[in-house]
């Protein structure tokens, strides 16, 4: 559809056109494999490290501390339970929150399984941790606090900086693990500066293809490794390196670093949110302000309508939205986070979540505000009959 309106970003992104190209032309050209010790090899060798460069130079720290996986998800299990195995003589106790992502938090279930003990703190009404609860959990025995950045389905933003602070502040030494996949190239992220020492990223949610993602680690961390094979990613992550993807990851970030302007976000998300709270006086915004939480994301309920009679509506009309996170939206259970959050079941079930890009334009949030007012109002009519 030509003129169609994409707001589900946070699900996944488009490829961008100039990544499009430079994993084209890896995969017709540089198709050696990089453990390979002939040109194409070394070629595709050569590609691998300068996406590992331009990683590393956008999270300011060095390339021997990015590890690629096959996405978000492997990069979550990876550090999670990688680091539980490495430190499960020191203790078997970990950290987390309620409204992680279902990669996060289904790793932690697999982890109860297996005899360790999981604490899963509680956020306000607006997804947000008290950094003092965090503290007052760890324990001598804590081997891993792992905390999501930016919340995939409302938007809210941990103050991780201070949270490692206060947590390194009371002496102990757990594993930080930050998943930064929804923040990633969207909002100033230095995990070393911050003290993280475990970061995890995907390529998706960026304008990479689907398929890769990447694990940050600072200098010293060990990890057990989950996959075993040839030692590629320096035992890190075993199996042949997915070199279009890694390309093309890389070749995002670099667009995204050079050419994006991380405030256009917000203006996006500015004209969104005002024109609908003034075109549709009852609708609720779930999870924090618009200013305040992530640039990307604003997730809004529609009291009366179901979230999924919505999203149809709108997909009729060339609006493309999600009714939370793409993991778990077809399930009809209300979400972990709607239910951290406290919100009711009226409100979760109305739920509907529009999601931006770098790739959005102003014209096509007027025109999106304009579409949602017209399906809401038509919704009503038609509950009202």
């Amino acid at each position: 559809m030509v003129n169609e309106i994409y707001l589900d970003n946070a699900a996944t992104t488009p490829v961008h056109p100039g990544v499009a190209k430079a994993v084209m032309d890896c995969m017709m050209y540089t198709y050696g494999n990089p453990s390979s010790l002939h040109r194409l090899g070394l070629n595709a060798e050569k590609k691998i490290k300068a996406a590992r460069e331009q990683l590393a130079f956008a999270l300011g720290d060095s390339p021997d501390s990015i590890f690629f996986t096959s996405g978000g998800t492997e990069a979550n299990n990876l550090a999670i339970i990688g680091t539980a195995m490495a430190r499960k003589r020191e203790g078997k106790h970990c950290i987390t929150t309620q409204i992680e992502h279902p990669s996060v938090l289904n790793t932690f279930k697999y982890l109860e399984k297996e005899g360790w003990e999981v604490t899963y703190l509680p956020t306000d009404n607006q997804g947000m941790l008290d950094p003092e609860d965090i503290t007052g959990a760890v324990r001598p025995d804590t081997v891993l606090v792992s905390i999501m950045h930016v919340n995939n389905e409302i938007g809210s933003v941990q103050p991780v900086e201070d949270i490692v602070r206060l947590v390194k502040e009371k002496g102990m030494s757990p594993v930080i693990h930050v998943d930064a996949i929804q923040s990633f190239g969207k909002i100033d992220l230095k995990p070393r500066n911050w003290g993280i020492d475990i970061l995890t990223l995907s390529g998706h949610k960026i304008h990479a293809p689907k398929g890769i993602g990447a694990l940050y680690m600072r200098k010293g961390v060990k990890i057990h490794p989950v996959l075993w094979g040839g030692g590629q990613e320096k035992g890190v992550r075993s199996g042949t390196e997915n070199v279009p993807g890694v390309v093309g990851f890389g070749e995002a970030v670099r667009w995204i670093e050079q050419d994006a302007d991380k405030k256009y976000l917000y203006r996006l998300k500015g004209i969104l949110a005002a024109g609908l709270q003034e075109r549709i006086p009852d609708m609720v915004i779930n999870g924090p302000a618009p200013e305040k939480g992530a640039p990307h994301i604003l997730n809004v309920s529609f009291p009366g309508i179901r979230g999924e009679v919505l999203l149809h509506a709108l997909e009729d009309k060339g609006v493309y939205v999600s009714t939370g996170s793409a993991c778990s939206s077809r399930r009809e259970a209300i979400s972990p986070v709607f239910q951290a959050i406290g919100a009711g079941k009226e409100i979760a079930r109305s739920a509907v979540r529009l999601s931006l890009s770098y790739m959005n334009t102003q014209d096509e949030m007027y025109r999106a505000v304009d579409i949602v007012e017209r399906c809401v109002n038509e919704l009503k009519g038609f509950t009202r009959r």
